[in-house]
């Protein structure tokens, strides 16, 4: 019984939109998990260098961008000490190389490439969904900002829950974009 509604589950057409989304996540969540194991266990081997040069330089871009919206949009004042900028109200907020960002932008990277579709489409759109990812962890920093500022008990909740889960809702919102609207057929 339970084998036979999985097989129905697997051929009915009325259910091709949940298994999608289902192959999304496992897939995501496949990425995700080789990302840590190979980051931890591995350190990034083969390619150590190359992976904390790429850490390194998307910390300095994460920091410079975001800081540069909070003090020149927002006007938030702050002192800036290496990448940590302290606000007024004596919080503090450091960005390592866990701020990167790159595992996302790795994880988009990938989804995009496991995933069928045109060359011709994915050569623009995975640049630019890249970028929009990059962008999202810079709107991830600057309302980490305004949380460290105005509810600093609210911070380690929006760090670890709410706007970690942002990543992920841009890159299912590119992928359905891509599924629905740019992969070739729609």
């Amino acid at each position: 019984m339970f084998y036979s509604k999985i097989k129905d589950f697997f051929k009915d057409s009325r259910h091709k939109q949940t298994r999608a989304v289902l192959l999304f996540a496992a897939i995501t969540l496949f990425i995700h998990y080789s990302y840590r194991f190979w980051a931890y266990q591995f350190d990034f081997w083969p390619i150590q260098p190359w992976m904390h040069e790429l850490h390194r330089v998307m910390t300095g871009w994460v920091f410079i961008q975001s800081t540069w919206i909070n003090q020149h949009i927002l006007h938030i004042p702050m002192t800036l000490t290496g990448k940590t900028m302290y606000f007024d109200n004596g919080r503090g907020m450091c960005i390592n190389e866990s701020c990167a960002g790159d595992k996302q932008i790795l994880q988009f990277l990938l989804l995009m490439l496991i995933y069928p579709g045109s060359w011709k489409h994915k050569l623009w759109f995975i640049p630019l969904g890249m970028v929009i990812v990059h962008f999202t962890n810079i709107l991830r920093v600057v309302l980490l900002s305004l949380v460290s500022i105005s509810h600093p008990e609210w911070w380690q909740f929006a760090h670890n829950t709410v706007l970690r889960g942002m990543f992920y809702v841009v890159i299912f919102a590119l992928w359905v974009l891509w599924v629905k609207r740019i992969s070739p057929g729609k």
